[in-house]
């Protein structure tokens, strides 16, 4: 794994794993659902990927937007890619809603709704809230054939 993933939490934050591709809880919640998508390898340009990954990039935003619109009930999805302290290619997806959610104990507001996501704003559950909330995603995460 690459220090980007590692630096996310890995492997306590996963959630899904894929060729390319890992999905990890982000330790920090701006919203509740609030992942990682990270590249595997040491791509540290979009555009240096593999097109397998791009191909399978379909596949893993279709199980990522599955998993949180069931369990967040999100109004709209933020995929940010914002590569300035970690070099290695990754996006933050936050799921947006107005007011707050939530799951396996922990409560998240979105505090930057209807505008851009407040990332400063974010919870931070620490350990035992990180490990129920990687817990609560994986055990709705679809099949990979069902993605």
């Amino acid at each position: 794994m690459n220090e980007t993933i590692l630096r996310f939490g890995y492997p306590a934050t996963l959630i899904a794993e894929y060729r390319h591709w890992v999905v990890l809880l982000r330790p920090e919640q701006p919203t509740l659902g609030s992942l990682v998508l990270a590249a595997r390898g040491e791509a540290e340009a979009f555009s240096d990927l593999p097109a397998e990954a791009f191909a399978e990039l379909a596949t893993v935003t279709s199980a990522i937007e599955r998993t949180l619109r069931d369990a967040v009930g999100y109004a709209r999805i933020n995929y940010l890619m914002l590569m300035m302290v970690d070099r290695h290619v990754h996006f933050h997806v936050l799921p947006r809603y107005e007011g707050e959610r939530t799951a396996a104990g922990v409560t998240v507001p979105d505090k930057g709704w209807p505008k851009a996501p407040a990332l400063g704003d974010a919870v931070a559950p620490g350990e035992t809230g990180i490990a129920a909330l990687a817990a609560w995603l994986r055990g709705r995460w679809p099949d990979q054939d069902e993605a």
